[in-house]
């Protein structure tokens, strides 16, 4: 057989076999039913398991709890651990996706469903966050600093997590060169996704939103889209960065699920900072100057039908910044949070030795709505305003009445720039024929 004619056979072997894309998917508002949701497991033992442990346990009476790990080995050492914390494993299932990170809401999949009662993933291209984009800004475009660092093969391997689970549950994959993060997605359901221009022009330099935008409604079944201008100061894109003066942290640049959220079709929430706070620090001044703008454009913006928004202020917690010191050589920087100066880009570098104030990505945004259960971020007990998180349960109990509210302490998670709706990804209920 000619060897042309035996590459056309295989390319219509290949193409009789794939499911084509369809075009009437579309992602579900988070607070409809969920069939599961999906944590991810990174490594033997992190600091910030205990809050791994309590959201497990608070989801398992509502929900089933999915956990992807890298390989056969971990899985086994998830097990052990949840074990010893009288966690039923037996009730829990476990898959093996080579490439898996703990942080399963940005790399993993995007779930959709549609009317025929089918599963759906939009399958976003991944770059670790723009990681390339930000070794480039910080190695001044040394080529060779930058092939150090940047390992392409790791990269592919985690932008694949979300193909594989795809296919753990028989959906339809979706697929776009745009580059996105899950944790960067917020839609009504009906029609409307809010998108920040900090991360989606930072993971898709050279890009227009007439260019993006079209991909978006393809991907995720959605006519109309809003764009906020920054996230937080207190979540930066990428470890380590110094925010203003001493203030240091990490992050991912500015994704939505820290600061913009929706509560119901019509009713949108939004991160604040009062006005007799704003001048308490630094970063509170930044951000009560960048949700003010984005106020502003909430105020002006329409939803699919063309009708104006409930726009609902929710307050930050308290500022929890801690001394830390930049040191060149780290025994314990999961329990000190001590910094090298390596980490940062030249411009931004402290010197060995010098005191610096860490901050965590705190918000009350970052929760999990899931079946008759919200997941709610905890901070009176480190510190913050009790009078505080006591007006946040509140607007939680106003806005999703019928669930019941479960605060969980996740600062541990902050501190590694992210919260617990990065921690999961919930995976919509279908239709059943």
């Amino acid at each position: 057989m000619p060897r042309s004619l035996r590459f056309l056979l295989l390319g219509c072997i290949l193409l009789s076999c794939a499911k084509p894309e369809k075009t009437n998917f579309y992602m579900p508002a988070e607070w409809e039913p969920h069939d599961a949701v999906w944590l991810g497991w990174e490594e033997d033992y992190l600091t910030y398991h205990p809050v791994v442990f309590k959201m497990i346990e608070a989801l398992m009476p509502h929900v089933q709890v999915k956990i992807a790990v890298d390989s056969d080995s971990l899985m086994h050492v998830a097990k052990r651990i949840l074990s010893v914390q009288s966690i039923d494993t037996t009730r829990i299932k476990f898959y093996v996706m080579p490439g898996d990170r703990y942080w399963i809401r940005d790399h993993g999949a995007a779930y959709l469903v549609n009317s025929n009662g089918e599963l759906g993933v939009a399958d976003f291209s991944w770059n670790g966050y723009g990681f390339p984009y930000w070794l480039q800004e910080k190695f001044d475009n040394n080529t060779d600093s930058v092939k150090k660092y940047f390992k392409p093969e790791r990269t592919k391997k985690t932008g694949q997590v979300d193909s594989l689970m795809a296919v753990a549950e028989k959906a339809t994959r979706l697929s776009t060169w745009v580059v996105h993060e899950g944790g960067a997605i917020e839609v009504n359901g009906k029609g409307t996704l809010i998108l920040c221009e900090a991360t989606v022009f930072d993971r898709n330099p050279g890009k227009s939103k007439g260019e993006l935008e079209p991909e978006y409604k393809r991907m995720l079944g959605v006519e109309n889209i809003i764009w906020m201008k920054k996230g937080l100061a207190d979540d930066p894109k990428h470890f380590f960065r110094r925010i203003v003066d001493n203030y240091v942290g990490g992050g991912t640049g500015g994704h939505t699920d820290e600061f913009v959220r929706f509560a119901n079709p019509h009713t949108i929430l939004l991160a604040w900072v009062e006005e007799g706070e704003k001048e308490l620090n630094p970063i509170n001044k930044m951000n009560y100057e960048r949700m003010s703008e984005n106020l502003k454009i909430l105020e002006a913006a329409r939803d699919q039908d063309g009708d104006p928004f409930t726009i609902v202020k929710v307050p930050l917690p308290d500022l929890a910044a801690r001394k830390i010191v930049a040191r060149l050589r780290l025994d314990d920087w999961q329990t000190t949070l001590d910094v090298r100066p390596r980490s940062f880009k030249r411009s931004e570098a402290p010197h060995a030795g010098d005191t610096l104030l860490r901050v965590p990505a705190s918000s009350y945004m970052n929760y999990l709505v899931t079946n008759g259960v919200v997941l709610l971020p905890a901070y009176a007990g480190s510190g913050s305003s009790g009078e505080k998180e006591e007006r946040v349960r509140k607007i939680f109990e106003e806005q999703f009445p019928g669930r019941q509210i479960i605060f969980i302490d996740a600062l541990p998670l902050n501190w590694a720039g992210g919260g617990m709706h990065c921690s999961t990804q919930q995976q919509p209920a279908v239709l059943k024929h």
